[in-house]
């Protein structure tokens, strides 16, 4: 079959990536900004048989997110099968009403995937489940879990001990920690759902001291739960503190105060290009659209 890549200009370089995987043809997309804040997106070239469109939505989001919509609408012109390859979805936090009169922001991006004629839909490491039940078109949402842990198998670490910042990561931490042929544990985490603020309460915190650990979450956003974690974990004098996680979004200076708290390495994936995502997740999207 012949395939098409589309790069969104969030995602130019992993779509490269899964062309070339593919051996498909890639088309890149430009962006203009107007004065007033309007984008224009323009495809360089014509696409042809199945379309796949590569676009991440993190910050700005919603510049992302209509990117994406408007590349899959375009495509839909010359190809009855488009493919969005959304390997970080935002709002993907928004799958529920915590409080009375907040807007279920996910079911209305879901509706507008749907409305551009989106044949299927390819997610890394979504936040939340029930977010995915929104989707009436088809949704895969794969790990990069294994190839963040194939990373860490090859460094010299000392007894390495898996940490999950709460309970809500405990299987994604014991993925982890499988891979590694090691032990996991969860910490207890309480956030103030009006403020935001997190507190480490306690955990089960046998054989911490003088072990390499490795902080395992989805993805970081201020960094705020990993520092607490951080902080809480060096006060049991454990050894070196490294974090794997999915997507970096690493906002207002999250790494630097990361590292504050005494974490030696921050590793991501090509999810979101940063200075921390050295692991690949082209072969895990290919594998997922083939």
């Amino acid at each position: 079959m012949f395939t098409t890549v589309i790069g969104g200009t969030a995602s130019q370089g992993l779509a490269k990536k899964i062309a070339k995987r593919l051996k498909a043809r890639y088309l890149s997309s430009e962006l203009k900004i107007f004065p007033d804040g309007e984008c224009k997106i323009t495809i360089r070239g014509k696409p042809k048989g199945r379309v796949i469109i590569v676009q991440s939505t993190y910050p700005p989001v919603d510049s992302n997110l209509i990117q994406a919509l408007a590349l899959i609408s375009k495509t839909r012109e010359y190809s009855p099968k488009t493919i969005a390859v959304i390997p970080y979805f935002g709002y993907a936090r928004q799958d529920r009403e915590f409080l009375p009169g907040e807007i279920v922001t996910m079911r209305v991006v879901a509706k507008l995937f749907k409305a551009v004629g989106t044949t299927r839909i390819v997610i890394i490491d979504a936040h939340s489940k029930i977010a995915l039940r929104h989707f009436t078109v088809p949704v895969k949402n794969i790990s990069a879990v294994p190839e963040l842990a194939k990373y860490f198998r090859r460094l010299q670490l000392k007894n390495p001990l898996v940490v999950s910042p709460d309970f809500g990561g405990i299987a994604r931490a014991g993925e982890f920690a499988k891979i590694l042929n090691t032990d996991y544990i969860a910490l207890v985490k309480k956030r103030d759902r009006k403020t935001g603020k997190v507190e480490i309460k306690s955990s089960d915190l046998r054989n911490v001291s003088e072990r390499d650990v490795i902080i395992v979450d989805d993805m970081i956003s201020t960094g705020n739960s990993i520092i607490k974690a951080a902080e809480f974990l060096k006060k049991q004098n454990c050894g070196r503190l490294f974090v794997a996680c999915t997507h970096a979004l690493l906002i207002n200076d999250a790494e630097k105060k990361i590292r504050r708290a005494g974490v030696s390495k921050i590793i991501s994936a090509n999810t979101i290009p940063s200075k921390t995502s050295v692991v690949d997740s082209s072969e895990i999207i290919v594998n997922a659209i083939s």
